[in-house]
């Protein structure tokens, strides 16, 4: 009589980091100049412009990132008036879609920790607006930005931390942010000059290829 085998699946492995290559960096104020309001001001212009050109397979330099920069700001300003300040979804309208012409993005509603990861694991790089000063960030001018954007392009499952592009200082690039820092600090906020802010449902928009 043949003995039957227990069969044991073999576990699944669970992956240790999840890092989308090759996306490239900038500062909102590449060179340094804060004092310009376009580039103080532009960390929603900049965010695009690095999920963008990712998208789009293009490098960066600072003086190509400085002039997109100012570009994106006098366009919104001459098509609607200003460009401090936009809400998640202007972003997607006014920049993404209006500026580059890009049409590969999306809105979606963060609810959690892994709403952010699933689009991580699907090749597909998040530009999340935040309350800066819930950060932590040391880089910042203290106490830190109110509205500030910026890019998610990886997770350590290991550390907990989310990899970022953070265009709000220049030593932004693959910066972390602990999971739970990162996700609280979640908020949109409405296009304008420094509108009151109305506390929204939690929000990314994922730019994919």
């Amino acid at each position: 009589m043949a003995v039957s085998q227990k069969f044991t699946p073999t576990p699944t492995p669970v992956p240790s980091l999840v890092y989308i290559e090759n996306v490239p960096f900038s500062s909102q104020a590449p060179f340094g100049n804060w004092t310009d309001p376009r580039q103080q001001d532009g960390c929603e212009e900049t965010a695009s412009l690095i999920a963008v050109s990712w998208a789009m397979g293009e490098n960066l330099n600072q003086q190509q990132a400085l002039d997109q920069i100012i570009d994106i700001a006098e366009y919104q300003k001459d098509k609607y008036g200003s460009f401090t300040d936009t809400s998640l979804v202007d972003t997607q309208k006014r920049i993404i879609e209006g500026y580059f012409h890009y049409s590969k993005s999306r809105i979606f509603r963060v609810d959690s920790v892994s709403d952010l990861i699933n689009k991580l694991n699907s090749e597909q790089v998040i530009i999340v607006p935040t309350n800066g000063r819930l950060l932590g960030n040391p880089n910042f001018t203290p106490p830190g930005p109110e509205r500030h954007n910026l890019v998610i392009i990886g997770y350590d499952y290991k550390n907990k931390e989310f990899i970022t592009h953070d265009p709000g200082t220049r030593k932004g690039k693959n910066y972390r942010y602990p999971e739970d820092i990162l996700f609280n600090s979640i908020r949109d906020y409405p296009t304008g000059e420094h509108l009151p802010i109305i506390q929204s449902p939690k929000s990314g928009l994922s730019i994919f290829r």
